[in-house]
């Protein structure tokens, strides 16, 4: 089983979340990506954030707020992610950026548009009673 490292920002604004769909993709993500080698997955979170939202995230600021496992979007069968999220303050408004096609601001209620990892961030969104 291969498994996708990945980096996000959980960015919340009136009780719904900041998403993402890059160009040529049916689903929404958290802003967010892959480390490079070495790199920190706050570091990553925050130069993958300002490549695809252009804002600025200070990654030692950014507090850790899950980490989820859940099958990869657009991967072979049984390839994983393990997807490492992190909440924190921001500077400016996000806007689409780099391979970014198109920015959201999700409730639950859009889950079915989003890669299976997100839905699991989703509810977890909710259960902490941060988005409806």
């Amino acid at each position: 089983m291969s498994v996708v490292e990945a980096a996000a920002w959980v960015c919340v604004r009136e009780r719904r979340v900041l998403v993402v769909r890059a160009t040529g993709s049916d689903a929404f993500y958290l802003p967010g990506g892959k480390p490079e080698p070495g790199e920190p997955d706050a570091v990553a979170a925050a130069r993958e954030v300002s490549e695809e939202v252009g804002v600025s995230v200070d990654p030692a600021r950014l507090r850790h707020f899950t980490t989820i496992d859940a099958p990869a979007h657009n991967r072979p069968p049984g390839t994983r992610v393990r997807l490492v999220c992190f909440t924190g303050d921001h500077p400016g408004e996000p806007a689409a950026a780099s391979e970014i096609a198109e920015i959201g601001w999700f409730t639950s209620a859009d889950a079915d548009r989003c890669a299976p990892a997100i839905r699991m961030v989703l509810d977890e969104l909710v259960g902490a009673d941060l988005i409806d």
